[in-house]
Parts: structure tokens; sequence; C-alpha cells
């Protein structure tokens, strides 16, 4: 029988994870990324090797791809090619690229939650040998928070981090002065919902608080994973029993429904990382619970009308004392770039990009508030970077610290990860799960009546690890 099109007749078999990643999933993926071929492109043609990089549409990445020709006149051989991606767009289109073996991409940007699964199902390159070779590359330099997350099974890296994040509560310093409010050095959910009932002044176009309501595992799911885990959550029980009708998912449920409902911003249902950080460094929100790296574009007096004037805080806690989550937005080379011969240029670049000098380079040509941070501790030894991130650094490296995706909620579970399961299902599961959430929030249905719903999705991902019995 002849191989499939584009299929070399030599190449092997792609391993396979213990769990793949379901058929409809990578079906309905695989029609996604039919529409991504040129999208966010840069570069491309000449001669040499073209080297096609799938990238999230972050800020920092965007600076990535401002400063790639210095890279490309450093390696006349090598040219660049950006397909630069929404969060949600670029998970479906990476995993349906890699997963299928298409090849589309040389290099492309992923997190922790898929380069465990990824390196043990045989998709990524160990990066393990090209670090080595790679003169004052210093993998040791990496925070080992970070490194490890990264690594497979036998330990190696499989993927690089382009910058590393945990989660804490930004807050606006004038309004709680103003207010009388003092933020406690370990907030509980229940202070920050007072101070945002406090501060909430819709007619002054002020919300108490911004959080994500946007659908998408990587979205509402997030912020919202770390309430359920410090409220007594969790998804399942150790025999893979669903749990998301539990009294305490829908206390926690109904707690961060209710809190964006009654004093969050506008558009709550749609608004994920990037409109909560317009919202916020408008000064359109008292509070804003997310990413650490936001701090870099809320202080930014360029772009943020309250740098200078927010305070930060831990993620807030219930019962779990530490509830801050663990992501790192990294690079790796699919398995196919090495069957196509184009490794050695794709790493140049990788290295290029993840290596101690991107951050000096990025800080001195776009601003220290640029770097992207919580990757290498060198970058915390920088002076001007030390000077920038003074109001936020220690607090990022801390909540980093602290995260442990093994041990992620109050009760034991059989999976890991904080705010993501790390399984290959969660992919459908968190999208489905936060479906519902969002139209909660948008007041399509009840909480309550979301989780009904969830629930069932959650008992036949359950139900296959228990016929499996694992």
């Amino acid at each position: 029988m002849a191989p499939p099109e584009g299929r070399r007749p030599d190449r092997p078999p792609r391993r396979r994870l213990a769990r793949s990643i379901p058929l409809a999933l990578v079906a309905a993926l695989a029609l996604a990324l039919s529409g991504c071929a040129g999208a966010g492109a840069l570069g491309g043609g000449g001669d040499g090797q073209t080297i096609t990089i799938a990238i999230v549409s972050n800020p920092q990445m965007q600076d990535a791809i401002a400063l790639s020709p210095q890279f490309e006149k450093d390696n006349p051989g090598i040219r660049l090619k950006f397909v630069s991606l929404s969060e949600n767009e670029a998970r479906a289109k990476i995993t349906a690229s890699v997963a299928t073996g298409g090849g589309e991409f040389d290099a492309v940007m992923i997190s922790n939650y898929e380069t465990p699964q990824w390196a043990a199902n045989g998709w990524l390159v160990d990066l393990d040998p090209l670090m080595a070779k790679t003169p004052g590359y210093d993998e040791n330099d990496f925070i080992p928070a970070v490194r490890q997350a990264l690594s497979g099974p036998d330990g190696h890296m499989y993927a690089v981090p382009f910058y590393g994040e945990s989660s804490f509560l930004m807050y606006r310093k004038d309004l709680f002065a103003q207010a009388g409010i003092t933020m406690p050095a370990q907030p509980t959910w229940q202070q920050v919902a007072d101070a945002a009932a406090r501060l909430n002044d819709p007619d002054k176009g002020m919300a108490g608080i911004c959080l994500r309501g946007k659908p998408g595992w990587g979205e509402v799911m997030a912020p919202f994973d770390t309430v359920a885990n410090t409220f007594g959550a969790r998804w399942y029980d150790p025999q893979w029993n669903a749990q998301l009708t539990s009294p305490q998912f829908r206390q926690a449920a109904n707690f961060y429904v209710d809190l964006v409902r009654n004093y969050g911003q506008p558009g709550a249902a749609t608004g994920g990382f990037s409109e909560c950080g317009t919202q916020f460094s408008q000064g359109n929100a008292a509070m804003w619970y997310d990413a650490t790296v936001a701090a870099g574009i809320v202080e930014n007096p360029k772009e943020s009308k309250v740098a200078g004037n927010v305070g930060y805080a831990p993620a807030p806690v219930v019962q779990k004392p530490d509830s801050g989550w663990l992501y790192t937005w990294s690079l790796a080379i699919p398995k196919t770039t090495e069957e196509a011969g184009k490794v050695d240029a794709t790493w140049k670049f990788l290295s290029w990009m993840t290596s101690k000098d991107y951050g000096p380079t990025v800080g001195a040509q776009l601003g220290w508030e640029h770097v992207p941070p919580g990757a290498r501790q060198s970058t915390y030894r920088i002076p001007q970077y030390v000077e920038a991130s003074k109001a936020y650094a220690q607090q990022t490296l801390d909540a980093i610290a602290k995260a442990d995706q093994r041990k992620p909620t109050v009760q034991p579970v059989p999976y890991t990860g904080v705010q993501f399961l790390a399984i290959p299902e969660f992919q459908d599961l968190g999208t489905r799960v936060s479906q519902q959430l969002s139209a909660a929030i948008a007041g399509q249905q009840t909480t309550d009546e979301a989780l009904d719903q969830a629930q069932v999705y959650a008992e036949t991902v359950g139900e296959s690890y228990q016929r499996e019995g694992r």
C-alpha cells in the first residue's frame, strides 16, 4: 500500500500516548488547521531554509517577531515565517499539526500542558543534545520549576521556555487608599469579593474586578480552576469519579460566576487575558486576578494609565494555602522537522529567542518592561530589569516556586496540573466545561445548570479511565 500523501515510504509510524487525543477532537482540529496557512506570515522566500514558526500573538511574542530581522541578518541562510495566532487558535492548530504529523510548522509554541505528554508520545525532538552543544546557552539557568515542567519522562527537556508565569492579584493602590481598604499580605477570596463590592462603580466605568469569562480551557478555566482548587474542589476523585457537582465545586463555581456578574467588567463572558489587560491598564477595573506576566503590561507607562499605581498580592485562597498556577509558553521542535532535515536551522532560532542575551536585547531596544519574565534566573540579575520590575519581580518568582503541579488540590486526585488536568482529553473536556461556565456568566443559564451538563462531560472521560483500571 502506498504511504499517505506527504509521508515518506520509510517514515516509521508515530508513537502514541498511552491515552491519545480523541479522534473526534483531532478531526475537528484538522479542519481548523486548514485555514491557517500564511496567517500572520513574515519572511519566507530567498535562498537557504525557511523556518515556519507557529506562535501565540501575545505582546511578548509580537516583540520577538519585531526583533526577528536581527536574527535573519546574523543568519543569512535562514528565513523566518511566523504564523501568529490567538491563544485558542494556536492551541487548536498546533495540536492538529503535531498530532497528525502534518509538518506545517518547523517550530511550535506550546506549554507545560502539552510538552510532557507529547514528549512521551515521541512527537517532539529531544532538546538536551542541542542545548549541550550550544556555547553559552546554559540550560541550568532556567528557573527549576519551569525546567521540570518542560521535561519528559526521561528528564530531558523537550521545549525551552520563552516566559514562565504563575498568577497573582493586581490591585489599584490609589483606589484602595482612597476607600480606606488595606490589601492583606495573603488575601482570601472573600476579602477580594468584599473589596470588589466597595470599589465597583459602573456609573463611572469602574469594575470592582476583572476576571476571565471567555470560553477556552486556557482562558476562563485557568483562573477558575485555581479558585476551585482552593475552595477544596476537584475534577475527579482518585477512582476517576467526576466531582463537578460536588458541594465544593458548586460553591467555587457559584462564587466565581456571582463575583464576575456582580462586580466584574462589562462583557465578561467574552473577555479573556487580552481584554482584561486592556480594561485594567486603561483604569477601568480596581483589581485583576491573572497571570504574573501581565505586570509587564500594566507597568508600561507608554501603554498603561495605571503604571506605578499597582500593587501585587498572592493568588487569593480559601482552604488550600497556595493557589497560583504554573504555566510557560515555550518553543518546541516537532519530529517532522527532524524528518525534513531542518532541526539545526530551527534550533538556531529557538536558541536565539530563549537565550540569556535575548532579554537584554529586548530591554535595550523595546523597554525593560517588555522583557519576558519567569524563564531564566539570570534575567533577575540584570540591573536595569531589577529596577524596572521591582514592584512585582519577587512576587512572580515566589508564585512560580510555590506552584505545585503534583499536588494541585486539597483532597487527593489522580491527575496533575494546577489550572489544567494533564490528560490528553482536557483540551476537549476543559473547553466544553468552559463553554458552560461562560454561558452562566453571560446569564444564559444558572451555574448549577452549567455544572450539571459539565458533569456529564466529565463522567464520559472518567469512565474511560475506569474501564482501563487506571
